[in-house]
């Protein structure tokens, strides 16, 4: 997969994406990165990228002309037109559905805005869509576009060990992860829990998945609305209920 990201720092992209998991696939080639400097297609001597605002108000605004020539020299170098996302807290919430939608693409490419946003002409007449990381405000589209990178990158078949590293965690399947532990079995006098120590796989996956139920309905009820649930687990869940203390019996 080959994912193209328009930027005003790209040094800081670039360093994100070399490090960990998604780092050592880039460099095995499973993943193809390339962060583009917009400063350098501005027509201006002073390289500047930006202006106020027509009609006046607070902060600057992103012109469009560096960003379509920047974009339109990704598709001049790749052959085909990429699909472009701006990231936004206008656009619709990033959501692990749509992450996996967007893995099955061959070719992604993100613009990053900032400031108080990019020239509304440049957003009509190139991006596909824009995905918001959340309800809050950033100062600009570089963290969530790596946050997006991130979490479509490592569903890309080879990226993580084994496919079943993602689809067994929070979210692939609209339920949250079930409780981990690691060595030693008893610490500061807390035991883990009895089956995972048994050796019966059957069990322990029941029991992961029951886990992953009672997780999701006490923090994330939501979620259930859209999991793949049997009828046994929604009878199972329906005779859920919460004790005083917030504890679920």
């Amino acid at each position: 997969m080959r994912i193209d990201i328009l930027t005003l720092f790209t040094d800081m992209c670039d360093t994100v994406l070399s490090e960990s998991i998604i780092g050592r696939a880039r460099k095995k080639g499973i993943l193809e990165f390339h962060c583009h400097q917009i400063r350098d297609y501005t027509l201006n001597k002073q390289k500047q990228v930006d202006d106020y605002p027509y009609g006046g108000g607070q902060g600057m605004i992103m012109y469009a002309q560096p960003i379509a020539d920047c974009f339109r020299a990704v598709c001049e170098q790749t052959g085909h037109r990429p699909h472009l996302i701006y990231m936004s807290p206008q656009g619709k919430t990033l959501t692990q559905e749509r992450a996996k939608e967007l893995a099955k693409m061959d070719h992604i490419c993100i613009l990053c805005g900032h400031y108080e946003g990019v020239d509304e002409r440049v957003l009509e007449a190139f991006v596909d869509e824009q995905i918001s990381i959340g309800d809050y405000v950033l100062t600009g589209g570089e963290l969530p576009a790596l946050v997006l990178a991130d979490c479509v990158s490592r569903m890309i078949p080879g990226v993580l060990s084994e496919d079943v590293c993602f689809e067994d965690e929070s979210h692939y399947n609209s339920l949250l992860e079930y409780p981990q532990y690691t060595r030693p079995a008893v610490w500061e006098g807390r035991e883990i829990p009895e089956v995972l120590l048994s050796g019966h796989h059957k069990n322990i996956e029941a029991w992961r998945r029951e886990q992953s139920l009672l997780r999701t309905k006490k923090h994330r009820p939501d979620l259930l609305e859209t999991a793949e649930l049997t009828d046994k687990e929604r009878a199972f869940l329906a005779n859920i209920y919460e004790d005083e203390n917030g504890e679920q019996e």
